[in-house]
C-alpha cells in the first residue's frame, strides 16, 4: 500500500516514478527512513542520492535533511504526503553536502524551520558555488529553482527540539565526513539518524575537508547510545552492529595501518598501498579506497 501510494503521488511530477527512486522504510512508529539511489546524483534522483528521514509529531513532522536540490525536495515531500498528514514543519540539516541543505529553499517556502550547527552553515557557505557547479553538469534541468538557503536556527554542539510529544536531540560532536556533521537522536524510539557519519554496504569517502579522527568520536557518541534502530546517511536502515563493520571498522583500519604506513617513512604515494582488502565487500570500494588513503595519509602526516 505504501509503494502504491507513493507512486500515485508521483503523477504530479514531471519526474520520474517516486517508488523508482526512494524507498520508504518504516523505522518504529511515525519514524520512516527514506532511501535514495547509491548512484551518483543525476537527472532521475535529483540530487537525491542519500537516505533521509521522517519523524512524526501530533503538532507537526520533522525531515531529516531536505534532498538536493529544490526539484529532489519536493520529490522528499511526496514521498512524505504519502505517509503523514501532518505538515513538515521542521527540517534537520546534518552536515554540508548538497543533499543535506540545498532543498532547504524549498521547505522554508512550505514554512518549516531548518536547524543545523554552525559549523555545517559555515561549510555551506564555503562549497555552495562548487555543489551548485557540478549538480547543473549532474542534474541538469532539474536543478531549476535551486537556491542556497541557510537554517533559521543554528547551535555549535546541542539543540534540543521538544514537539508533539517527542524529545528530538541534535548533536555535533566533530567534524567527521564533512565540517559540521551531526546526527539525530530519539531516546524514548532509541532511533538515530546519523548523517554522514556512517555509511552502510558501500565505501565512505574520506575528503579534504574530512577529518578521520574525529570522525571516530562522533561514531563512538553514537556507540554510547546503543540505538536499537539506525538509519545511515547512505544506505538503508540498520544496526549498530552492521555500522560498526562497514564505517568504524573500516575508518579504524585505514588509520592504523596508515601510522604503520607514516612510521616506517611511508609517503603519501606509497599509500594507496596500505592493506584495505578486509573491505573490498562495500561498493564502491575500487574507485574510493585509493583516495581515501591518500587524504588520510595528508591528515595524519601532521598528527
Amino acid at each position: 500500500m505504501q509503494r502504491i501510494l507513493l507512486t500515485l503521488a508521483a503523477l504530479v511530477l514531471p519526474f520520474p516514478v517516486l517508488a523508482d527512486i526512494l524507498n520508504v522504510q518504516p523505522v518504529a512508529p511515525g519514524i520512516w527512513a527514506i532511501e535514495g539511489p547509491a548512484e551518483q546524483r543525476d537527472a532521475q534522483n535529483l540530487g537525491n542520492n542519500a537516505t533521509f528521514g521522517l519523524i512524526e509529531t501530533t503538532d507537526g513532522a520533522v525531515l531529516v535533511d531536505p534532498g538536493g536540490t529544490w526539484a529532489g525536495a519536493a520529490m522528499l515531500h511526496d514521498a512524505v504526503r504519502g505517509l503523514t498528514d501532518q505538515p513538515v514543519t521542521h527540517v534537520i540539516n546534518t552536515g554540508g553536502q548538497d543533499h543535506r541543505w540545498l532543498g532547504n529553499s524549498y521547505w522554508q517556502a512550505q514554512g518549516a524551520t531548518v536547524i543545523a550547527s554552525a559549523d555545517a552553515v559555515t561549510d555551506q557557505q564555503a562549497r555552495a558555488s562548487m555543489q551548485l557547479t557540478m549538480l547543473s553538469q549532474l542534474v541538469g534541468e532539474g536543478l531549476s529553482g535551486t537556491e542556497p538557503a541557510y537554517a533559521n536556527v543554528t547551535f555549535e554542539t546541542d539543540h534540543v527540539l521538544d514537539l508533539g510529544g517527542r524529545r528530538i536531540e541534535i548533536r555535533h560532536v566533530g567534524a567527521a565526513h564533512t565540517p559540521g556533521d551531526s546526527f539525530v537522536w530519539l531516546p524514548d524510539a532509541q532511533v538515530v539518524f546519523t548523517g554522514d557519519i556512517v555509511y552502510v554496504g558501500r565505501i565512505l569517502g574520506v575528503m579534504e575537508f574530512s577529518d578521520s579522527a574525529t570522525w571516530l568520536e562522533a561514531f563512538s557518541a553514537i556507540e554510547m547510545l546503543e540505538p536499537v534502530h539506525l538509519i545511515p546517511g547512505h544506505g538503508p536502515a540498520t544496526t549498530l552492529a552492521q555500522a560498526q563493520a562497514d564505517t568504524r571498522d573500516y575508518l579504524q583500519n585505514l588509520r592504523d595501518r596508515m601510522r604503520e604506513h607514516i612510521d616506517v617513512g611511508g609517503d603519501i604515494i606509497g599509500s594507496v598501498d596500505v592493506d584495505q582488502s578486509a573491505f573490498a565487500y562495500l561498493d564502491q570500494f575500487d574507485a574510493l579506497a585509493g583516495r581515501n588513503a591518500q587524504a588520510v595519509f595528508q591528515q595524519m602526516e601532521w598528527e
